[in-house]
């Protein structure tokens, strides 16, 4: 029973020494001295106020990107005791000794360090040689952009990092298909896949072009498993069940779960509380928390009121009058019903507060026990400074003819009788009977007379409007919008009632766990991002040609400096490649068709998969560029240049296997790539001092190694 105790107990491991090496190497070109220089690097500035943000669980929303790769940099300043105390607010900047640089930039080097053996891995799987794969590896490790990129509190590297992740384990799925379908290893693979996507994704949005290209390569896949007459149809099914789980599924329940830690993380008011929906401010430590504190939770005939437009675009606004009255003739010629204007203004005001009215009633004070204003209950909205009641009739609104105007009514002895009735309609209700909540209850007001809807047009008015937003009457009701949905955040019943709000802060609490990921998420998608113009920034044909660069740093003192600029016999080469991948996979698909097929079945299926996962993965990561209205810098094509670089030793073996006839041939190709990959290395050795910028620069030497004459230093070389 016992007899195994006899025996010793064996375990065997089988270590790729290449993989080894190549880890080695590429965490020491990318850990050596990573903590110079000890000042905000570029974009640095940018990334480490959201750290600081983390560290002190400060909310706040990004609207660049989703917020895994802004988690990750955090926790490696959590790793490093970072107090988040820093001002994150010039590049250059000395960093304080509370920052620890190391720790900052650790998990972005780690990443580009590991990229390194994952290229050899990636050619490996694809069913190259040893040699080609360790090529692909040996270009990353070189490249001077990826080294850069990935010493720095950046999240480019991490971006490439898994987008390379995601398509090695693609590969290893799709190989561990064909001799262990639905073993350990080939679930591992690929459910390490889809969470991989999502992590890319989850970096940066431009990961979902990666994420689009391995769902495009599964498909096909799938498409010829669904051809297999060899399986049942039970087991294909199964096949495909487990696909969608793994690369639909799962993806989105990691991204989803970003969020989800995102907001667990981050329970103090912040900076940004406003572009989300009051209850979620109200549910944060500080900022609007403080103000509705104890306030009451139903809103009751009599009540003070503040009234939040829930779409909040262009900005964040509360219902709002002033004393100031509409032009009697606008510049088009339009009269008005020169009535008190009523607009929309994105900051708190003392003419922000209403008063909600019972229509039978005089009283503008709550009763006790107070009466709460239901679901279809008719009310009049009173202006709290100015005591004037919230009004629309068949006038056209000034910025908005098709709608009517909304006014706060002045009696001028005329024939235009007040219109001031409103029918609350409660959007979110569970019932009929529901009582209009403070911050919880989104209600829309229906005009009485006219069946007009009060809704934020979000035109800015012109100077006798104080450029504050207009606010019209809707006729004709096109169904929900968020424009036309107000909610009351700030509340409170007046001196008779007292105050009665027991549980509200309860409610508020209980509604931010209820706060769907997916607002979040809409709300980063619609803020609007800096897109002015920089002087670093680029064309995406700038990218291609090397036509541009970016000092990142300057020492104070001296000339040491940091460049982000690329290998030009690699990024050269790599386009080169990338053409003549092209141009033969043209003339084999013409030569197939008239039934002359120049490689194997299993060469063209390898040939055809390596261009579909290096050549595609630089095409999606590439071309989109081309149509983003927005600010591009060289770092955006970083992750295509990645995928450029592993077909580039493809192309090569590919050359030398099968268009190299003879040996002789084989032997001067060979040679010749050898004195080319020479040629890399020296020019990454030669621009070694603005990718490290450990070394001081003689003007002379400084202009020897601008990127335009990169080319220079390969001809005096060679």
């Amino acid at each position: 029973m016992l007899g195994f105790l006899q025996r010793p107990v064996v375990v065997t491991a089988d270590i790729n020494l290449n993989v080894v090496a190549l880890t080695a190497v590429g965490l020491l070109s990318r850990l050596w001295q990573l903590a110079y220089p000890r000042a905000v690097v570029f974009d640095e500035v940018y990334y480490g106020q959201y750290i600081s943000f983390y560290m002190k669980r400060i909310f706040f929303l990004d609207g660049s990107g989703p917020p895994f790769g802004h988690m990750l940099l955090a926790l490696g300043g959590y790793l490093g005791g970072f107090d988040g105390n820093f001002l994150w607010n010039r590049i250059g900047a000395e960093y304080s000794t509370n920052v620890p640089v190391w720790s900052l930039r650790l998990l972005p080097a780690l990443a580009g360090a590991l990229s390194v053996p994952m290229a050899y891995q990636i050619v490996w799987e694809l069913g190259f040689s040893h040699c080609a794969a360790v090529g692909a590896a040996l270009l990353i490790l070189i490249e001077n952009a990826l080294i850069t990129q990935s010493r720095l509190m950046l999240l480019e590297s991490v971006l490439i990092f898994f987008n390379l992740l995601a398509v090695l384990s693609y590969l290893k799925f799709f190989n561990s298909q064909k001799h262990r379908p639905f073993s350990p290893s080939w679930w591992f693979w690929l459910m390490l896949t889809g969470v991989a996507c999502s992590c890319a994704v989850g970096i940066k949005y431009v990961g979902v072009f990666t994420y689009v290209l391995v769902l495009g390569v599964a498909a096909v896949h799938a498409w010829h498993l669904i051809g297999d007459q060899a399986l049942s149809n039970a087991r294909v099914l199964c096949h495909l069940l487990a696909r969608a789980v793994a690369l639909l599924l799962t993806p989105v329940l990691v991204y989803l779960l970003f969020f989800y830690v995102h907001l667990l993380l981050l329970c103090r008011s912040g900076p940004h509380d406003q572009i989300m929906s009051s209850a979620f401010q109200a549910s944060l430590e500080g900022g609007l928390a403080r103000i509705t504190q104890g306030q009451p939770l139903e809103v009751a005939y009599g009540s003070q009121v503040t009234l939040k437009n829930v779409f909040g675009q262009p900005v964040p606004c509360w219902l709002h009058s002033h004393q100031s009255t509409y032009p009697m003739i606008y510049e088009n010629g339009r009269g008005s019903s020169h009535q008190q204007q009523v607009t929309c203004y994105p900051f708190k005001d003392v003419n922000n507060w209403w008063i909600v009215k019972d229509p039978g009633r005089h009283q503008l004070v709550v009763n006790n026990p107070p009466r709460p204003v239901r679901h279809g209950d008719i009310v009049q909205l009173v202006h709290g400074m100015t005591t004037r009641l919230l009004n629309t009739h068949d006038v056209a609104a000034p910025l908005s003819p098709h709608s009517q105007e909304v006014s706060c009514y002045i009696d001028y002895n005329v024939s235009m009788p007040a219109q001031n009735l409103w029918r609350l309609d409660i959007v979110n209700r569970e019932s009929d009977t529901d009582v209009w909540k403070t911050i919880l209850s989104e209600v829309r007001f229906v005009h009485v007379n006219t069946s007009a809807i009060l809704k934020l047009s979000g035109v800015p008015l012109p100077d006798w409007g104080f450029r504050q937003l207009e606010v019209v009457g809707e006729k004709l009701s096109r169904g929900y919008h968020g424009s036309t949905v107000w909610n009351v955040e700030e509340h409170r019943y007046g001196r008779r009632a007292g105050r009665e709000g027991a549980g509200a802060a309860l409610a508020y609490s209980d509604r931010r766990q209820q706060e769907p990921q997916l607002h979040g998420q809409w709300r980063m998608l619609t803020v609007r991002s800096d897109d002015s113009e920089h002087k670093y920034s680029s064309t995406p044909l700038d990218w291609v040609t090397l036509d541009t660069n970016i000092a990142y740093w300057l020492h104070p003192r001296t000339s040491a400096q940091i460049h982000l600029l690329g290998n030009v016999v690699i990024w050269a080469s790599a386009s080169l490649a990338t053409l003549v991948y092209a141009l033969l996979f043209i003339w084999y698909l013409f030569r197939r068709r008239r039934r002359v097929c120049d490689l194997p079945e299993d060469c063209w299926l390898r040939w055809m998969l390596a261009g579909a996962l290096c050549a595609g993965g630089w095409a999606v990561n590439y071309v989109p560029f081309f149509m983003m209205e927005k600010t591009l810098f060289l770092y955006h094509y970083l992750p295509a240049l990645a995928f450029q670089i592993l077909l580039l030793p493809v192309v090569l073996e590919h050359v030398s296997d099968h268009l190299c006839r003879s040996q002789l041939q084989r032997s001067l190709f060979g040679a010749l790539v050898v004195a080319w990959f020479a040629s890399a290395c020296h020019v990454s050795n030669t621009l070694r001092p603005l990718t490290y910028g450990d070394r001081s620069l003689s003007p002379s030497e400084l202009k020897a190694l601008r990127w335009k004459d990169s080319w220079d230093i390969l001809i005096r070389k060679y």
